[in-house]
């Protein structure tokens, strides 16, 4: 593999389709284009031309267009060839690209690595493209769509830029320190501008949780005794029949997990096993995964039936539900009352799990750290700055405490320390994006 091929690749999801979207990128694309064709068309100008292949037979007629380097979405010279969306087209045109020297089929990913390597976006960008390209709900959208659009880039950027210049005064301050013109101490003008910076980072590291939450989903775990009606409940909020439900105690032995969308926001339901002591090692071990879901939870739902004594859920994130509440006649037994069977409180019921995920995913348009590697290296720029900031450090150390707080950010947007990363990054892409 060399950055220097010429690479190509269906672009635009699987066949048949009514358009499919032939992307090739690199040095050879102009003259590529210019052999189909016959001519070579004004960039971003869209033509209809008849596509051949190198022995002039004729491929299918399709709307293409060109883009230059320096002005298109991997920086390179660039060609989009609209076909048909038939496989036995799109496979032609495909091998006619092959045929010419130089070429080779694009890895995953591989046209936005080259748009980051030439400089038309940073890494939080390139991630947030494959955000846009995976989210499945409205809030998972918005929040990539910001990442995508350069938000985050230009937010550490600025940071990253003050930080530089603070340290550039600091040590400005230490050479001339000594020099007889130099009107007081030059390092005191930078602390205020620090400090806000560590504000400002502080409270961005803040909303890490909540977007984990849009990007990855709000988790619910529904949890209780055997036969508490946990299954029903996880069927009768998917609309489907996702579990098995039956009479018999301990049918459910491991998690079951439904993704719903609610109000634009993804909420991950986990059905778990009946929480008791029992000598069924399979049992056990689905029981022990009751606890891991339990813990990993964002909301609990601790389900009763209806009308028993129960005891409390040790969680502070736990809610009472009193379930199958048709078999009662008391209407008591808990704070919300449902009934897979009648429907009673299930409205109520998803109406509480929309408040609760809203609550606690509210900034979906917001710049917020998506990706553990992104709050990793936020984190050691806080940790920087707070040291920098420490009452009696040497000036030569507060400087080196800002260039590591500065290379941090630059690591989150690809600036600088990220070779290592880029396979991993971008080998998560589809084929041609």
């Amino acid at each position: 593999m060399s950055a220097s091929d010429t690479i190509f690749a269906l672009s635009s999801g699987s066949l048949p389709a009514g358009i499919a979207v032939v992307r090739i990128s690199g040095e050879a694309a102009p003259s590529i284009l210019q052999a189909m064709i016959g001519r070579l068309p004004e960039v971003r100008h869209a033509e209809l031309a008849l596509l051949r292949d190198w022995d002039g037979s004729m491929l299918d007629q399709a709307l293409v267009f060109r883009f230059a380097e320096g002005a298109s979405f991997t920086g390179e010279p660039l060609v989009e060839l609209h076909c048909h969306g038939g496989s036995a087209v799109v496979q032609a045109v495909l091998n006619a690209v092959a045929a010419h020297p130089g070429t080779r089929p694009a890895d995953a990913g591989e046209f936005t690595r080259r748009a980051f390597i030439n400089g038309k976006m940073d890494l939080t960008a390139a991630e947030g493209v494959a955000d846009l390209i995976s989210a499945e709900t409205e809030a998972q959208r918005r929040l990539a769509l910001t990442s995508a659009s350069g938000a985050q880039e230009a937010l550490y950027s600025g940071w990253r830029a003050a930080l530089i210049e603070a340290r550039a005064l600091i040590e400005a301050d230490l050479d001339f320190a000594d020099e007889a013109d130099v009107p007081g101490s030059v390092a005191e003008q930078v602390w205020d501008r620090v400090r806000d910076i560590k504000v400002s980072v502080e409270t961005h590291l803040a909303g890490a949780r909540t977007g984990e939450i849009i990007r990855q989903g709000f988790r619910v775990a529904l949890v209780g005794a055997p036969n508490a009606g946990k299954s029903s409940l996880l069927n009768a909020l998917a609309k489907r029949n996702v579990a098995i439900v039956s009479p018999v105690a301990g049918t459910t032995r491991d998690v079951i997990e439904v993704a719903l969308d609610l109000n634009g926001l993804k909420v991950i339901v986990s059905d778990t096993a009946g929480l008791r002591e029992t000598d069924d090692v399979v049992e056990r071990l689905g029981v022990e995964r009751s606890y891991e879901a339990l813990a990993a939870a964002d909301l609990v739902l601790h389900l009763h039936p209806a009308g028993w004594t129960h005891p409390s859920l040790e969680a502070p994130n736990a809610v009472a539900i009193a379930s199958k509440a048709d078999l009662d006649a008391s209407g008591k037994g808990g704070a919300h009352r449902i009934s897979t069977v009648t429907g009673e409180g299930l409205d109520e019921l998803v109406q509480l799990l929309g408040e609760q995920v809203q609550s606690r995913a509210s900034g979906a348009g917001q710049v917020l750290p998506v990706r553990s590697r992104q709050v990793h290296h936020i984190e050691n720029c806080a940790a920087a700055l707070q040291r920098a900031l420490r009452d009696g450090m040497p000036l030569e150390l507060c400087a080196e405490e800002l260039r590591q707080a500065a290379d941090a950010l630059g690591c989150v947007t690809g600036a600088i320390g990220v070779e290592d990363l880029l396979d991993h990054i971008f080998s998560r892409f589809c084929i041609g994006k």
